[in-house]
């Protein structure tokens, strides 16, 4: 085979490329201007790039290489326009991609937030961390759904690094979704796999709610129900549990990724010890605390509370408690039985006397 070449293919064979828009090219700063930065392109030409199409505060000098894309490869002029912001953005788009094709995990910081999330920027491409996505020490626990305390805990994440895997990308709808909870996910699977029922763990309260209280414990979420806050009757969880306070607490069940935890058996249930005070046909006196429809609440001791059925309030039929009973009166009742499993005692007003 003959090494010579007719003009035509040495000509085409040093043919330069013509430029297309969105083409990534890298270009030479031959003049910083107040309005725009021209570049030298080569071979290609001249290119300038507006003000405006600079990433923010970014200083350029003459002889600098910088990195553009084309947004029109020949105005009239006889140059290109060009933009660096663009350029940012088409290679954070494959960077991204690439991030979430190998499942990486990502310091990222929110540069602002609103009630549904975190608003972020990584590699000039914004994206959104939605509030679901928050691992348990970060979600917001607040009062029923007061979007105003939502978006100032939310606030308070801003500007502080955060770990996470992004959840979903795709250039095309311009869309980019980050998740706290996925990049701890394998470390909670295996810490979850290391605790079991009966466990005691250390937490922080995160949030306290009417039915009980939400624990951040090393990373895990944890809920103790109000029945399980203390071994009195609980009204209100905010009496005996705040926000930020450090407990210890049992595990008493685990649910997928969430832990449920009891305060008050961190403690001997008073109520084995008080109830061995009383015996089987006792006559006692103890004082109403509730009145219902089908009977009253008495309280024997501190930790005790039994209960006298309608029925075994008078032998007339159609009793009302409220016309028998007042609440704090004090009365004499008999001790029909005791079921220590089941912690629950019946009384009897009728054969009291």
């Amino acid at each position: 085979m003959s090494n010579d070449m007719t003009m035509d293919e040495l000509l085409a064979s040093t043919e330069v490329k013509e430029l297309k828009t969105g083409d990534v090219i890298e270009a030479t700063i031959t003049s910083v201007r107040k309005h725009e930065v021209w570049v030298d392109l080569g071979a290609n030409g001249v290119g300038v790039v507006m003000r405006r199409e600079i990433g923010y505060g970014q200083q350029l000098e003459e002889g600098e290489k910088v990195t553009t894309s084309v947004v029109d490869p020949e105005l009239e002029e006889g140059y290109a326009l060009l933009s660096m912001k663009r350029a940012v953005k088409d290679r954070g788009w494959d960077e991204l991609q690439r991030i979430f094709d190998n499942q990486e995990i990502i310091e990222i910081t929110a540069y602002d937030a609103n009630r549904g999330g975190l608003l972020v920027e990584l590699e000039g491409i914004r994206g959104f961390l939605p509030v679901s996505q928050l691992a348990a020490g970060h979600y917001p626990r607040v009062s029923g759904a007061d979007k105003d305390e939502i978006l100032q805990k939310l606030n308070q994440l801003a500007g502080k690094p955060m770990r996470v895997r992004i959840l979903d990308v795709s250039r095309k709808d311009n869309k980019l979704i980050f998740s706290e909870k996925e990049a701890i996910k394998d470390y909670m699977q295996s810490r979850l796999t290391e605790l079991k029922v009966g466990d005691v763990v250390e937490g922080v309260i995160t949030g306290v709610i009417d039915f009980g209280a939400f624990v951040n414990v090393d990373g895990i979420e944890g809920l103790i129900h109000i029945s399980e806050i203390s071994w009195e009757r609980v009204e209100n969880p905010r009496n005996y549990i705040k926000i930020g306070q450090v407990i210890k607490a049992k595990i008493i069940s685990i649910d997928k990724d969430r832990l449920s935890l009891s305060l008050k058996q961190m403690t001997e249930d008073p109520w084995l010890q008080e109830v061995k005070s009383f015996k089987k046909d006792d006559v006692v006196e103890g004082k109403v605390t509730r009145i219902t429809p089908f009977g009253a609440f008495v309280q024997l001791s501190s930790a005790v509370e039994a209960l006298v059925h309608v029925s075994e309030m008078s032998n007339d039929e159609g009793i009302d408690p409220e016309k028998i009973f007042q609440l704090n009166e004090k009365k004499k009742f008999k001790v029909l039985e005791i079921d220590t499993e089941a912690r629950k005692i019946a009384l009897s007003l009728k054969n009291a006397k």
